[in-house]
Order: C-alpha cells, then structure tokens, then sequence
C-alpha cells in the first residue's frame, strides 16, 4: 500500500487528490499540520467531513484545483487518479502551482505493463516510459519513476488472476475490449470482474485473505512494478 511507504515522508500542509474512502486522512493526517482532500463524489465528501473535522473536504471535479492557491501545499498525495484523467498534462500542472517551492508530490497509477485486460473506467494507462516523460514536461529534472511490487504471495496470487482472466477473455476473438467505447464495456466489466475474484478466492485455497497491505513493497525498476511510483518535487 503506498500510503504505507510515504507515511513517514509527509510533513506541513497536505492535499489528497481523489482522497476515496479516506484511507489517506486516516494514515497520513496524524504527519501533517493540516489536511485538504478533494474527491469528486459528494457522498464520500459528506461522510468523510463528518468522520474527520479537524480535516478539510472539498468536492471538485478537476483538473483545475479550483478554489486552491498558488504555492499552498508541502505535500501532495495522488494514488490511482491520473489514469481517470482526461487532460493529464494540466492536472501535472496543477498540482505544481498549488506545491510550495521544494514541495513534493506523490502519484500512483497501473503500469499497464502488468494490467490484465482493459480498464473502461480507465481514460489511458501509462508505459513507465511515458509517465516519466510527461512528468519531465512539467517539473523537469526533479521527477523519479518507481514503482509498488510484491513479495512471492502478491506474484503467485497475480498469476493466478492472470490465467483466471486469460480463461475469460479467450471468448473475445474480435477483441471488442480494445474496439468498443467505454461506456459500453463498464457493465460486463464489473459482473466479470466481480465473478472472476469470487472465484479466485475460492479457489486460491486463502491467498486473496492473507494479503496485506506489508505483502506490498517499494521497488526501484518501474518496469517490472504492479503500480508506477511518481515522486515529483517543486
């Protein structure tokens, strides 16, 4: 889990980007002097402004960072949202003005090097090569590129998906995952998705159940990581 490997990272005022079911304030906000989080659904807003008050929860739909100032944040934290991201470039941008000068950013986004089948929630997944390339247009030298693997229970459980999907998807010989819009694909792709990790956990004799988020590891070569690790500074 990356929260878990930037938790001793996080210092001053902090910005969650897609905060979701709150996993962030709950590990990272004990670390900073204050904590902002926007999310874009207001169910998730509502019920985390109440759970947390001493915390800061804004609805938007970005980019932009509308309502956020200039040089506002030491920290910002961005797991698995640039993926969902229309204009990516200018959400990379937006999180650069709201930075303070020397503040950093962390993102987490699938490598689609390890991605499965398509995602239709998804509006692109990166090669490393790309992310860091773009990265590179916005903040210039100051990016690194890593990644979020696994030890040999996290392998052994991804193979195991990957030949439960590989079963799957054979049927789809016109390769319609990759032709059809989006919209059209969400449906099947959330009943198949959900039959599919129903099976694996019975059939996995409980490997899905032992996996925790310590099963997770920070690793150096993007490449052969599950998730990319985007560590930017202003």
């Amino acid at each position: 889990m990356p929260y878990m490997h930037i938790r001793g990272k996080v210092t001053g005022d902090v910005l969650e980007i897609g905060c979701g079911e709150g996993r962030g304030v709950e590990l990272l906000s004990g670390h900073a002097d204050s904590f902002t989080a926007v999310d874009k659904i207001p169910e998730v807003i509502e019920r985390l402004a109440s759970k947390y008050p001493d915390a800061t929860f804004t609805r938007m739909n970005l980019p932009p960072l509308s309502g956020l100032t200039d040089n506002q944040f030491d920290t910002v934290v961005s797991f698995q949202v640039i993926e969902h991201i229309r204009d990516d470039k200018l959400y990379l941008e937006e999180i650069k003005r709201v930075l303070k000068p020397g503040g950093k950013a962390y993102i987490t986004t699938p490598n689609i090097r390890k991605t499965l089948t398509r995602n239709p929630w998804h509006i692109r997944e990166y090669q490393p090569h790309e992310l860091h390339n773009l990265a590179k247009e916005v903040f210039g030298g100051k990016c690194r590129l890593q990644g979020i693997g696994g030890n040999e229970k996290v392998w052994q459980y991804y193979e195991q998906n990957k030949a439960s999907v590989k079963r799957i998807t054979r049927f789809d010989i016109l390769n319609l995952q990759y032709r059809l819009p989006s919209w059209m694909l969400r449906i099947p792709y959330e009943m198949l998705n959900r039959m599919n990790r129903n099976k694996l956990e019975r059939a996995s004799e409980g490997l899905a159940a032992e996996i925790s988020y310590k099963d997770y590891v920070h690793v150096e070569d993007p490449e052969e990581a599950l998730d990319l690790f985007l560590i930017v500074e202003k």
